[in-house]
């Protein structure tokens, strides 16, 4: 890894295949259900919040 003093003032390029953020993967059963609840769980919380104010 270049030091900075060793570096030019070019800006970095990314591609975008490579700057793409994570994949959600949910291959198990187990995973598409936390996935879910909390999905769930945040709209019951943002409509707790919605009613009260």
């Amino acid at each position: 890894m270049p030091i900075p003093e060793d570096r030019n003032d070019e800006p970095i390029h990314h591609d975008a295949d490579k700057a793409r953020g994570a994949e959600i993967i949910l291959t198990k059963r187990r995973n598409r259900t936390i996935f879910i609840a909390g999905l769930v769980g945040f709209v019951l919380l943002a409509l707790t919040f919605g009613m009260a104010g």
